[in-house]
């Protein structure tokens, strides 16, 4: 997780803001210098004078990603490279037992240890032990399947629950999640999403549970427990515009976005522990097409990525408490089709987009300027349109 993109920052101990001595996973009463290197590295100020608190905003020491996953809709169906800042190194082999239809949704549990695809035939979710090795032998699938095709899929941030957004009622279904696997399924929520699910996510604490959906209100969202759904919470005030497709929270969890299949593409909201809060004014400059199929937020919470339907397939905005801030350039390469997932890597120096013409997936260098340079493709494609992508 990285620090607050604004407000109060402290070396260690009790603060109105964030500890750099937490994010150092120090203790919170540790004592440390400005002049130490690990806290050098972290400002990003090799030498000279550190600024408190501004140098250290949005600052993260989150370990580099090591591998991008890509679920696609021709066999294997899921594809896994190893990464660096470099940009895409070998494919691993393919699982032993792949998934059995389309992937729609990827995801790496919190540890980098298993790795989920949501897919469109039974048993419509297919889990695998990941280590830097790849693929490990496929966990027995769930004893009460998810009832149709698997769109979305999300680990809890403690890595305890599982979560599959899906085609029919109950439009979503959740597992207790351990390193044996699937649990017992928890029980339906009482009041269903209304539509199809496209996209689930948790909240950063892991207190909440959101489900992007056809049919109005478009999205709904539940408390989450250990127990598993609560009663869901009032509907926005004002609805997305289209369909619910991919969803998510900012890494503060203050805020929740939602990609949907009519202009303006996404929709975003304040929240809190009440639920949804006022609506954010659409962007100024909204993305260009009529859908917008993914969102993520970088790692700082400051920057908002949606994959889109039309060129450029994937716009990005600066993000703060305000909501949506200036559209950053589009990249000089865009990818070639459009755009179904996005994601930024850990440490947010890295943004893949999955997408419907070969190469099938597009990965930029990002920084708070924008988009980089493309980084080179694979050597050895996905097999067919990317429709969700992962960095462990």
């Amino acid at each position: 997780m990285a620090l607050n993109p604004s407000g109060a920052i402290s070396l260690g101990g009790p603060s109105t803001g964030q500890s750099i001595a937490l994010e150092l996973s120090l203790s919170p009463t540790a004592t440390i210098s400005l002049n130490e290197t690990d806290v050098r590295t972290l400002a990003g100020v090799a030498s000279g004078v550190i600024t408190m608190p501004t140098d250290f905003w949005g600052k993260s020491n989150t370990p580099p990603a090591t591998e991008l996953a890509i679920a696609h809709s021709s066999s294997p169906y899921v594809t896994a490279y190893s990464w660096s800042s470099a940009g895409f190194g070998t494919k691993f082999a393919n699982p032993a037992t792949l998934p059995t239809a389309s992937g729609n949704g990827v995801a790496f549990s919190p540890a980098g240890t298993e790795l989920a695809i949501a897919h469109s035939s039974s048993p419509y979710v297919t889990a695998y032990p990941w280590s830097s090795s790849g693929f490990g032998t496929k966990f027995a699938n769930p004893a009460t399947l998810p009832t149709n095709t698997g769109r979305g899929v999300a680990f809890s941030p403690a890595g305890t629950e599982l979560a599959i957004a899906h085609n029919s009622t109950p439009k979503v279904t959740a597992y207790p999640w351990s390193s044996s696997g699937f649990g017992t399924k928890f029980a339906n929520p009482a009041t269903e999403p209304t539509g199809t699910g496209w996209g689930v996510a948790f909240s950063p604490a892991g207190t909440e549970l959101a489900v992007g959906h056809s049919s109005s209100p478009r999205v709904t969202a539940y408390p989450w427990s250990s127990s598993g759904f609560g009663t869901k919470f009032a509907n926005p005030a004002t609805l997305p515009t289209g369909n619910g497709r991919g969803v998510a929270f900012s890494p503060a969890g203050t805020e929740l976005a939602i990609g949907i299949s009519d202009p303006p593409c996404v929709t975003a909201y304040s929240w809190s522990s009440a639920g949804f809060g006022t609506k954010f004014a659409d962007p100024a400059t909204e993305p260009e097409g009529t859908s917008g199929d993914s969102v993520a937020f970088s790692p700082a919470g400051t920057e908002l990525a949606i994959g889109t339907d039309d060129p450029p397939y994937v716009t990005a905005y600066s993000w703060s408490s305000a909501g949506f801030g200036t559209k950053f350039a589009d990249p000089a390469t865009e990818p070639t089709g459009s755009g179904r997932g996005v994601a930024f890597s850990p440490a947010g120096t890295e943004l893949a987009i999955g997408h419907s013409s070969s190469p099938y997936v597009t990965a930029y260098p990002w920084s708070s300027s924008g988009f980089g340079t493309k980084f080179a493709n694979p050597a050895t494609l996905p097999n067919n349109t990317g429709n969700s992508v992962a960095f462990s």
